[in-house]
């Protein structure tokens, strides 16, 4: 009797039932799920990353831009103070949003290249900036939509006409949200 039991016993333990084999499969769906979403979630802050970075090298070099505009026309006229009214006139048209195209920097004929470049009002909406694949170079004369934007502003220091505040701000869409990265900086009339 007792082979007849441990015979028996060993036919219904030869497989699995139908329940272990689902409750299996379903344990290695959720894995895998989770595995695709955490996999995806990476992915997708990884383009966060790389777009914010390249954000914020937008927005300092706006701060660049009008900063190298202040110093040359301060330090190339014949004083400081025709310097600083003339850097205050050429950012006349940014009462309120504007931007600094310096695509053709190189093509200005000298002296004082970057005095020349305009600064242009953006109206409603700045331009998109655009990517130029061949040449690696962010500008907005060619190339292929970067999907971000640059506005910087310039407003007056209440109580002083020897300093400014610039605000350089980039935003960027992706996903279903926008984005932006915003620096400021004070600029002065440092030379008396």
């Amino acid at each position: 009797m007792i082979n007849n039991f441990s015979k028996n016993k060993l036919k219904y333990n030869q497989g699995f039932s139908l329940v272990e084999t689902l409750v299996a499969v379903l344990l290695f769906s959720v894995g895998v799920v989770t595995m695709l979403n955490v996999l995806a979630k990476g992915i997708s802050d990884t383009g966060y990353a790389k777009q914010k970075i390249s954000a914020e090298y937008m927005a300092q070099e706006g701060i660049e831009l009008v900063r190298n505009i202040r110093d040359t026309h301060v330090l190339y006229s014949p004083s400081p103070q025709t310097g600083w009214n003339a850097f205050r006139a050429s950012l006349g048209s940014c009462n309120g949003k504007c931007y600094i195209n310096a695509d053709n920097l190189f093509g200005v004929t000298p002296p004082m290249q970057i005095t020349k470049i305009p600064v242009i009002a953006c109206g409603q909406s700045c331009p998109t900036i655009l990517y130029n694949s061949n040449n690696g170079k962010f500008g907005y004369t060619t190339g292929t939509s970067s999907g971000m934007l640059r506005e910087i502003r310039v407003d007056p220091v209440a109580g002083t006409s020897d300093e400014i505040k610039i605000t350089s701000t980039v935003f960027w869409n992706q996903g279903s949200g926008t984005y932006k990265v915003s620096f400021t900086e004070n600029l002065y009339n440092w030379l008396e």
